[in-house]
């Protein structure tokens, strides 16, 4: 019996609501689309995210569709996430188009930018069709969202742009799925309605045949078909789109990472909650500070202000205190540069123009720029014999006397990073520091972790893919019985 041929040259995948599995169903039908021999790309038009990755072209593109390539097996690139949003407040964002910064725009500037940012998705979805046998679309939030329906683009407005066809992804742990599918529904206009081939219902666990009642009643009443009921994964390693994820292991070595309201690229630390060693806390507002034998101030979209929470929220007294006992104190780009003396903004590239004290840990200064670095790095320690690999995405230059012991030597002769005197303290502005397993083992060591390993996170991560693709084999099966919508 041959295999099913694919009908979709491109599918969308909306969902009723903020992480219903959008992201993962994508990434499972974009290795089961590549095992099957086709090129297959994934594609968000728009995504609102802290964190981002660099693609091969130089751009910053969402981190889930950079997973996502990883599971199409094809480098990422920037038509793959044409706009994001990086929020540096409640009510204004960096707007990224094409992969480059294009403006800062509050809230209202950006919905009438959409006609303007419409046209850049759609170049880079032509370009995407030309290139790939299939385009997998990712859409954002929930298309229900009746405030956001003028000029969309995430969702339903890039649907009918294109005339693709829409499933629809629901949490049942979260309760509520038949209310999530149904009401979603009936916030479409009846074209939208039509555009829906199906749904599919996300981290299902317990007995299936309870289910059945609810799917027929719901096929019932919808007129659609019940494409898959998806399991709930335990323990996958997949990268965050945007939420922190707090679980932890439980070892003997205390990791402690203070949540900015700025946080950016919190995926940093995933190889550290994957350490079977490793105690990770993440600590955030007016949360106790536990003890500590490494703490790590990650990365930030707006370094002063979060500067500014960090001594609002008594981090200079802990931090004091942890260094006094001998606790070694990592930062990550704009953790890096809260560690030295002074951050320069005299440009207003995050907000206000201005200068703010750092902790004063290192003898740097950082001079905030309108340009922005966006480049994949590769290296080695300046004083272990490991591999580094990594990725910049900053909008500073930080120099000083503490810059002249670099942490890295990389591989186009430049170095990067800075440690203080006494060894104790280190900054870096390279993002997955600790991906690599020898980056990791070195890093820990140098923490004070009797007996240090590395995590192989790109092991754990195809894993993770794998598994996804397996428990989606149905729902690709029952894709390929469909016919295309006339």
């Amino acid at each position: 019996m041959s295999a099913p041929r694919w009908p979709w040259p491109t599918l969308m995948v909306q969902g009723c609501t903020s992480d219903a599995g959008k992201s993962t169903v994508v990434a499972a039908l974009c290795r089961l689309l590549a095992d099957r021999g086709l090129r297959v790309a994934p594609f968000k038009p728009q995504n609102m995210a802290l964190n981002s990755a660099v693609t091969v072209d130089g751009g910053e593109i969402g981190r889930a569709q950079a997973l996502q390539a990883v599971a199409a097996r094809v480098p990422a690139h920037s038509d793959m996430n044409p706009v994001l949003l990086k929020p540096s407040s409640d009510t204004g964002a960096q707007v990224i188009i094409h992969g480059q910064v294009r403006a800062d725009m509050n809230a209202r500037d950006y919905h009438q930018y959409k006609t303007t940012a419409m046209q850049a998705v759609l170049e880079s979805y032509g370009r995407l069709s030309q290139q790939y046998d299939a385009v997998m679309v990712e859409g954002a939030g929930s298309p229900a969202e009746i405030n956001l329906r003028e000029r969309d683009i995430a969702n339903m407005g890039f649907a009918e742009a294109v005339d693709c066809p829409v499933i629809l992804v629901a949490d049942i742990d979260r309760g509520g799925v038949f209310a999530h599918l149904t009401g979603t529904l009936d916030c479409l206009s009846q074209s939208e309605r039509d555009r829906v081939i199906g749904f599919v219902i996300n981290r299902f666990r317990g007995d299936i045949s309870l289910l059945q009642g609810g799917l027929d009643w719901l096929e019932a009443k919808t007129g659609k078909p019940v494409l898959a009921v998806l399991p709930y994964l335990h323990g996958l390693m997949l990268d965050a789109e945007d939420a922190v994820q707090t679980q932890q292991q439980k070892g003997d070595f205390n990791i402690v990472v203070p949540v900015l309201p700025r946080i950016s690229n919190h995926t940093d630390f995933d190889a550290l909650r994957a350490h079977p060693g490793v105690n990770l806390h993440f600590v955030g507002p007016d949360a106790p500070k536990p003890p500590a034998d490494l703490v790590i101030l990650p990365g930030s979209k707006n370094t002063r202000a979060d500067m500014a929470f960090l001594q609002a929220q008594g981090w200079p007294q802990y931090l004091q205190h942890h260094l006094r006992y001998g606790g070694k104190l990592l930062g990550i780009c704009g953790g890096y540069q809260m560690l030295g003396q002074h951050i320069h903004d005299p440009l207003g590239v995050e907000g206000q123009p201005g200068s703010s004290a750092g902790l004063g840990y290192l003898a740097i200064d950082t001079l905030l720029a309108t340009a922005k670095t966006l480049t994949r790095r590769e290296g080695r320690f300046v004083n272990a014999d490991a591999a580094v690999s990594g990725y910049e995405i900053h909008m500073g230059i930080s120099h000083g006397a503490d810059c002249e012991r670099p942490v890295f030597m990389l591989d186009d002769g430049s170095v990067d990073g800075a440690v203080s005197p006494d060894g104790q303290i280190m900054g870096s502005y390279l993002h997955g520091l600790f991906d690599h397993p020898d980056a990791c083992q070195t890093l820990l060591h140098w923490a004070g972790m009797d007996n240090a390993t590395g995590v192989d996170l790109a092991a754990l991560r195809e894993a993770s893919i794998v598994r996804l693709a397996e428990a989606s084999e149905g729902l690709y099966r029952r894709l390929c019985t469909l016919t295309i919508r006339q």
